[in-house]
């Protein structure tokens, strides 16, 4: 990626960098060098549509759950010269995630489900650090201001891609590029650099519509639409508390995002070379988790594990909640044991989960744990009770 022949290509480029094209050559060669996959550049005008759509949805209750998501930050990110006074043109950026999934062994061990993309390193470390190397190249073009984001900041990524060319929406509302199709982490860098921008692809889903109904709760209202509140990935990953009952049978074996929709896409199913090693599985438990071992994970336990990854997100607590309905959900009454064990579990939100796992499980030795629990005194919490009620009722009935 450094090697003397590739910067003496890059040294070149800049030093011939006169001119607006000239200058996105250079900044896109730059970026390769940095380690991104693809980039492209669009001007820093305001992103009008972008800012009307997000904010019809934000009152339309599409974005619940995400307090941080208002229409003022909407707006802020969509005026990018409001981020950066004098910026002149966006750098939009995506490296590709895509590797191979990791042998599962035959060991009988009942595992649940990671999101690919939080298989390896945590993204925003990785891509932060190539964030800062194009930086420096920029102002080696002459660049004096520029700012640089993930996903955490202002600017709407998926917008800001798109109409730089990098990509197209898919109705699954995830970016869809031609070479690695959606699996792709984006980035964007706002400067005061004069730059030639890209033409916005002429390509589209057209009549494919095959990610929506691979969604089981149906989080895709339509063609370009999600509603957060009944995603899988909001509700194992974003969602601190309770999972409503509607969708915990839907969330499957997932126990952290989901990646069913982008599964379901045929433009992800062409061959693609792997992305880059940094987000490969750092571990079998790190994409297949063995379920039964989360539950009884500690604190100091997970911070390790997970000190690189971006799993941390979900919290230990969080994850055990995502464990108890992915054991449920499996359909293997050996998990039984171990979901008992989890209704003295020191988290009423694990425990209630537990007792909802129970009772969809069924059984003689679910049906006993259930109503043991039902009648232990100790059980104080309101919520964690009606649970276990309304799982006992769910175990009769599935006798």
């Amino acid at each position: 990626m450094h090697t003397p022949a590739a910067q003496a290509v890059a040294g070149s480029v800049i030093a011939d960098a006169a001119t607006p094209g000239a200058r996105a050559v250079a900044v896109k060669r730059l970026a390769r060098d940095a380690g991104f996959d693809l980039a492209a550049i669009t001007g820093a005008g305001d992103l009008s549509d972008a800012e009307s759509v997000i904010a019809s949805r934000i009152r339309a209750g599409l974005m619940d759950g995400l307090p941080w998501y208002t229409e003022a930050r909407a707006r802020r990110g969509c005026r990018p010269t409001e981020i950066l006074p004098g910026a002149r043109s966006i750098i939009a950026l995506g490296v590709s995630y895509y590797t191979p999934a990791p042998d599962v062994p035959a060991d009988g061990a009942l595992r649940g489900r990671v999101s690919r993309y939080a298989w390896g390193q945590d993204y925003h470390r990785v891509i932060e650090q190539r964030l800062r190397r194009l930086m420096r190249g920029i102002q080696s073009l002459g660049g004096r201001a520029a700012k640089a984001y993930v996903d955490y900041g202002p600017p709407p990524d998926r917008a800001v891609a798109r109409r730089a060319g990098l990509g197209w929406y898919g109705k699954h509302t995830n970016l869809l590029t031609s070479s690695h199709g959606s699996w792709v982490f984006l980035a964007e860098v706002l400067t005061d650099l004069d730059l030639a921008p890209d033409a916005p692809l002429k390509k589209s889903c057209g009549s494919c519509a095959a990610c929506i109904p691979a969604c089981p709760t149906g989080a895709i209202v339509a063609p370009y639409v999600l509603d957060n509140r009944r995603c899988i990935s909001y509700h194992t990953i974003e969602n601190r508390g309770v999972i409503p009952l509607e969708f915990r049978a839907g969330i499957g074996d997932w126990v952290f995002g989901c990646d069913l929709c982008q599964d379901a896409c045929p433009v992800n199913h062409r061959k693609q070379a792997p992305g880059d090693a940094a987000f490969a599985a750092a571990s079998l438990e790190h994409a297949r988790p063995d379920l039964a071992a989360l539950l009884v994970m500690t604190n100091d336990e997970f911070r390790e594990r997970y000190k690189h990854s971006a799993i941390r997100r979900a919290t230990l607590a969080g994850l055990q909640r995502n464990a108890c309905i992915a054991l449920g959900n499996l359909g293997d009454r050996r998990a039984v044991p171990d979901l008992a064990r989890a209704l003295r579990h020191a988290a009423p939100l694990v425990r209630g989960h537990a007792a909802w796992a129970l009772g969809r499980l069924g059984g003689v030795a679910a049906r006993d744990a259930l109503a043991a629990a039902s009648g232990d005194a100790h059980e104080t919490d309101a919520w964690v009770r009606q649970e276990i009620s309304l799982a006992l009722e769910m175990a009769a009935g599935a006798a």
